[in-house]
């Protein structure tokens, strides 16, 4: 094979460095291009999409495990996330997201909600004080500003 068309995809690039990276400037694969061997797959089951579902459904109906969980894993995914759903009192300053950090704290000791779920409405809180301190913040210098 030439030098001129060893490329797959994109345009021909520069020789590596000596640690074997790309050399600067080398952009490497262009973003969305696919490797041959899926390609090659693509095309192969290109048209087929409908017969390959009505077998993968025939064959979980038939009592295949394997294709029944395949089939329930496409109808009724495991959910990633859940609502939570406790008492959180209004936040609209730190002292009050102190408050609300007490309540998650709470909720946890009662059962109502698993640590896990409390550490992301935990981070929810966090951020939206830290969206109340920034806000102060710009509020105090516009008016020292004005002020001047």
């Amino acid at each position: 094979m030439s030098k001129s068309n060893d490329r797959k995809n994109g345009s021909k690039t520069g020789e590596r460095n000596p640690d074997g990276t790309f050399a600067s400037g080398n952009p490497g694969r262009p973003r969305g291009a696919r490797h041959k061997v899926t390609q090659a797959i693509e095309a192969m089951l290109e048209g087929q999409q409908e017969a390959l579902t009505q077998a993968v459904i025939d064959k979980a109906l038939e009592g295949d495990v394997t294709a029944l969980r395949l089939c329930l894993d496409r109808i009724a995914p495991a959910r990633k996330d859940a609502p939570v759903s406790f008492a959180l009192p209004e936040i609209e300053t730190a002292e009050d997201a102190a408050k609300a950090a007490r309540a998650i704290l709470k909720a946890i000791a009662q059962g109502d909600v698993t640590p896990l779920e409390a550490a992301t409405v935990m981070a929810v809180v966090e951020q939206f004080r830290r969206t109340l301190e920034t806000t102060e913040i710009e509020r105090r210098i516009v008016a020292l500003e004005a002020s001047k």
